[in-house]
């Protein structure tokens, strides 16, 4: 970098002449330190103001004279110094600038335009030169790209902090013109894998943006943390310090010489200021996936344990010490179990089966029951049906085992054998002129009902058997009838009668975004009620026998985007753009529990099949796992680069599948809080998860108008010869997010199942195995 001072001019005749050329030297001084300092900033205006406020004391006789940087820092400083402080340049701090430049400056215009300079030191001068971060960023992509494959994953991540970085640097001090053209020139390679990211700092173009971004201060005030092996890191600080390493092909004299120098020291500021490496013991080479779950700005996304004195720096860390979890299933009463073996001994004989006495239920140890969630001591008749019944769908179950499919050849005959036994059989439910929206939709698990949200904030119910839905008559008077037995008979008396099958509910003043179908009654008999969330903050408790409204629960602030029932009924969760989910019983109309932790939204829950537990994803990439007692966070799931939009638990219990925005489900084992496998195939946002009951296929719908399904059990990944989605594929990859990107499709995926303009929002598996899924057709004439 070179700077331009200009001599100074002999005044003219009418000027009256200065007191002394000390004087007059010290003010000219002082004018080109200002002059040099906006000229640096790229405060054009400011300095075309300043040059006409001195007017006729400008040189302009003369050419300027051109001298080094170094110079100018040694003159810089030898300003800075006085007799109280010798040797010490105190124009390294904002405050010593402008007092220094206030103090040899007397016009108050100048003064005010001193005061508004953002942050400026003399050993900061030299970093503002734009050229220098786009040099710096330049020979870093070439460096990472020329590395050795075996160290080329673990360099990678370092490209897109810095990216950042430099293009926040640029907006900040005021290089608009040079952040723009950063932005442009190496924003595309980082696309595919940071496309949320990238399209935020596409919004931030002036100083105010960057202070009022919340990501924007998070790369700021937080340690971007990237795991490193040993010797990659010695690796990267050899290339920082001296340019050594590998470089791309056409490179040229490699990353030596003074642009080299200068591009690597600041690459090297932000390294040091901003970034924080993990670096292991060892060098094995690690595969993509690893690197997702240990790079990025953990510190707020991990959360810390009241007892431990030092904080948690990566997620698996955290999860080792939460403990081990209870994933078995949740024990029954042994008065229930007792009665159920009964029923089903009973019923054995009726159907004249020749082994009765067989019929057996196994018991549970009911260590778990000082964790679970109060529930009442005495079983019901509706509990009796509702194990009864899960024994019968036990029996009638479809086994579906995708290994046979994925040992069979699917063009021969044994291959179209092995289908029936190894995917399930899908039913899909379209809804048709929906201009307005359907975010939402579920099913009841005896499959006698189907309800939908929209966005003009009311509930459709339609009975999938084509039965009416009926509801109470609008003159019954229930406060008159005193005896229970009458009241419960002259109920169903006076119901409506040859209603249609489909009934709207109205009471919600905003769109509907979840809905969901109480468990109480299992696949035995239609469910009593119906839970609603909606933009209105207000989770809306449904009557199935009146077809009314009868609770209204208030306690969030924003927002409901999701709500989900216990397995056992009573209690239930809502998940809310206020960042928190919270814990309900249908009883009380206040909130049990806040779980609290996530940094954006919270945008999907879940129960565990055992109560005992809640699993939430967040707009800020990340899924936890909560206590549904204690309200703390026991695990927390890192690794997808997008928004985690929804999940699902195994049935069995031992793992948690998670998807989003970013195209790819991750499957997670509970118990160790470590990603099993990363699920590739889907071409836009996943909607919606469901596992069999086996808990061996996992079934998703998305925005790319298909329903996939996946083998839990095998080890998945890339194929040994890639499959790509091509435009105008049968697999429906023409509505990728770009159309030109070739996706690959991981082996697990078992087959796809396109619909032909329908985005599959819930997918739904039934006790016996049959996959229901719906959506909201997508006309073309649609806006």
């Amino acid at each position: 970098m070179s700077a331009a001072t200009t001599t100074a001019s002999t005044p003219d005749a009418s000027t009256p002449a200065p007191a002394s050329t000390e004087t007059n030297q010290g003010t000219l001084a002082a004018d080109r330190l200002v002059l040099e300092y906006l000229r640096a900033r790229g405060h054009k205006s400011a300095e075309q103001a300043l040059t006409d406020t001195i007017g006729s004391s400008d040189d302009k006789g003369k050419s300027p004279v051109t001298i080094s940087g170094e110079e100018l820092v040694k003159k810089l400083t030898v300003l800075a110094e006085k007799p109280a402080q010798p040797g010490e340049n105190i124009l390294k701090t904002t405050l010593g600038v402008q007092k220094e430049l206030a103090s040899a400056v007397n016009s108050s215009n100048l003064q005010n335009l001193i005061a508004s300079i953002g942050p400026v030191g003399a050993e900061e001068i030299l970093s503002l030169d734009p050229n220098d971060k786009h040099e710096g960023f330049r020979e870093l992509v070439s460096w990472v790209e020329g590395s050795l494959d075996m160290y080329r994953p673990e360099f990678r991540p370092i490209i897109f902090p810095i990216f950042c970085h430099f293009y926040l640097d640029l907006v900040q001090f005021g290089f608009k013109d040079a952040a723009q053209e950063f932005f442009e020139t190496f924003s595309p390679p980082l696309e595919p894998l940071h496309s949320t990211g990238i399209h935020r700092l596409s919004t931030l173009r002036l100083p105010s943006h960057i202070q009022s971004d919340e990501t924007a201060q998070r790369f700021r005030n937080e340690k971007y943390t990237i795991q490193m092996s040993r010797s990659g890191f010695a690796l990267l600080l050899g290339w920082l310090t001296e340019g050594v390493g590998g470089e791309a092909p056409g490179a040229g004299d490699g990353f030596l010489g003074e642009r080299g120098r200068r591009g690597r020291a600041a690459v090297m500021r932000v390294v040091n200021n901003h970034l924080r490496f993990d670096v292991a013991t060892t060098s094995t080479s690690k595969s993509v996936t690893s690197w997702e779950e240990s790079t990025g700005l953990l510190s707020s996304l991990i959360p810390q344990s009241n007892g431990t004195s030092t904080p948690f720096t990566n997620p698996q860390a955290f999860n080792d010490a939460a403990g081990e979890l209870k994933l078995g299933p949740a024990p029954i009463s042994e008065e229930l179990r007792a009665e159920t073996e009964k029923s089903l001994r009973e019923q054995a004989m009726m159907d004249r089966d020749p082994l009765p006495n067989m019929i057996t239920i196994s018991s549970v140890p009911a260590h778990g029951w000082d964790h679970l969630l109060p529930h009442p001591p005495t079983y019901k008749t509706a509990d009796i049906r509702r194990e009864v019944e899960k024994v019968r769908d036990a029996r009638k179950r479809i086994r579906l085992d995708p290994s046979i499919l994925s040992s069979a050849d699917g063009n021969t005959s044994q291959g179209a054998a092995a289908r029936p036994r190894s995917l399930p059989s899908v039913c899909a439910y379209t809804l048709h002129d929906v201009h307005e929206g359907s975010p939402c939709c579920t099913f009841s698990q005896d499959t006698s009902l189907m309800a939908a949200g929209f966005e003009e904030s009311y509930i459709r119910l339609w009975n999938l058997k084509g039965d009416p839905l009926n509801g109470l008559q609008s003159d019954f008077q229930l406060n008159n009838i005193r005896d229970c037995t009458i009241a419960a008979r002259l109920l169903r008396l006076s119901s409506e009668k040859g209603g249609p099958p489909t009934r709207k509910l109205i009471g919600h003043s905003g769109p509907v975004y979840s809905l969901a179908f109480d468990p109480v009654s299992g696949s035995a008999t239609p469910p009593k009620y119906l839970l609603s969330g909606s933009a209105d903050a207000t989770a809306r408790l449904w009557s199935m026998d009146t077809m009314t409204n009868i609770v209204a629960y208030r306690g969030h602030q924003n927002p409901i985007w999701d709500a989900d029932w216990s397995p056992m009924g009573i209690y239930f969760t809502t998940a809310s753009r206020d960042r928190t989910a919270r814990l309900w019983s249908t009883d009380r109309t206040s909130t049990l529990r806040i779980y609290a932790g996530h940094s954006s939204d919270v945008d999907c829950v879940r129960f565990h099949p055992n109560s005992l537990y809640i699993a939430t994803g967040s707009s800020d990439w990340t899924a936890r796992l909560w206590d549904v007692q204690r309200g703390t966070s026991v695990r927390v799931f890192i690794g997808h680069q997008g928004i985690v939009s929804t999940l699902a638990f195994s049935p069995d219990g031992r793992y948690l599948a998670t998807a989003g925005e970013d195209l790819a489900i991750n499957l997670w084992d509970l118990g160790s809080g470590r990603r099993v496998k990363k699920m590739m195939g889907h071409t836009a946002s996943v909607y919606s998860l469901a596992f069999s009951a086996e808990s061996s296929v996992l079934v998703s719908g998305g925005a790319d108008w298909t329903v996939r399904c996946w083998d839990v059990k095998s080890a998945g990944g890339p194929p040994e010869t890639s499959r790509t989605n091509g435009v105008g594929s049968s697999t429906g990859s023409h509505h990728s997010k770009d159309p030109g990107l070739d996706l690959i499709e991981t082996t697990d995926l078992l087959a796809t199942f396109p619909t032909k303009r329908t985005p599959i929002i819930s997918v739904h598996f039934t006790p016996r195995n049959l996959c229901l899924v719906a959506g909201p057709y997508l006309s073309t004439m649609a806006r």
